[in-house]
């Protein structure tokens, strides 16, 4: 996985990195391409992930085999070829510097795992990975930001794993180290916000990524909190008077089971929402 920097004040994790003044364009030795830390991209320079941190990140994401991982800015390889060969994971890495490509392809095949470690040459914001279940970077914070909506409309549940930095006023689901450097969490979350049918009344809820509240009005003008509420990619929970509510969100409809109280048997309950805010 790779880092990106490109006109901005360097966190002390580059400064090393940055003061070697290394050369713009990469070395190679022979005919074989050698990466250099600090070298430069098309808006960035390279500074490789350590391999404990790779694991860390994927763990965090909790990747199985039947996931789908790609790797934004995929530098030398390294993530995708961690999660191929470590976690049985099909990975596809999107990298701007052809070299990199080759260079990566060349160590999937190394490490016996380029049956399921592709890399493609590419723009990250002009390739598609829409259908990824898992994202891993290491990019800067105006890039994370700039890809933000993008992730936003993934499937809820799609698990995003950043090394080092964060996406603004989205707080991470969460956060964990290694080596002194840290990497966090986000899942995508449902989109919640608007007005729900519910339990004979209405349900209006405001929403700002994960975290949503609101107020139930039923058919006689009384009104309750939406309180205690979680939202966890498309699995969400809430209590609105005495009774607790858990259940899933699938677009336009919720449905789940709720308690009256905690000794009560459970009983099923859905949402129809019937108009988006904005």
């Amino acid at each position: 996985m790779q880092s990106i920097v490109r006109h901005t004040v360097l966190t002390t994790l580059f400064v090393a990195a940055a003061t070697l003044a290394v050369p713009a364009q990469a070395q190679t030795t022979g005919t074989e391409f050698k990466p250099q830390v600090g070298q430069a991209g098309k808006d960035v320079i390279w500074v490789p992930t350590p391999k404990s941190l790779v694991e860390k990140m994927l763990k965090m994401a909790d990747v199985k085999p039947s996931d789908v991982v790609f790797d934004l800015g995929s530098g030398d390889g390294i993530t995708v070829i961690t999660a191929a060969k470590q976690f049985g994971v099909r990975a596809t890495g999107i990298e701007y510097n052809p070299d990199m490509v080759e260079l990566s392809k060349r160590n999937a095949q190394k490490e016996g795992v380029a049956d399921k470690a592709q890399f493609i040459r590419g723009d990250i914001f002009a390739t598609d990975f829409s259908h990824a279940t898992v994202l891993t970077m290491y990019l800067l914070p105006y890039l994370n930001l700039k890809l933000r909506p993008t992730i936003l409309n993934m499937k809820p549940g799609t698990r995003v794993v950043s090394h080092a930095f964060t996406m603004d006023d989205w707080a991470p689901d969460q956060t964990d180290s290694t080596e002194g450097r840290t990497a966090y969490l986000w899942i995508v979350p449902a989109k919640v916000e608007g007005n729900w049918t519910f339990d004979k009344g209405t349900m209006e809820l405001k929403q700002k990524f994960q975290d949503f509240d609101g107020v139930f009005r039923n058919g006689d003008g009384m009104s309750w909190r939406v309180t205690s509420t979680n939202l966890r990619g498309d699995q969400i929970s809430f209590s609105i008077g005495g009774a607790s509510y858990t259940g899933r969100v699938s677009g336009s409809s919720m449905q789940g089971t709720m308690r009256a109280r905690p000794d009560a048997p459970a009983t099923p309950w859905s949402a129809t929402l019937v108009s988006r805010q904005h």
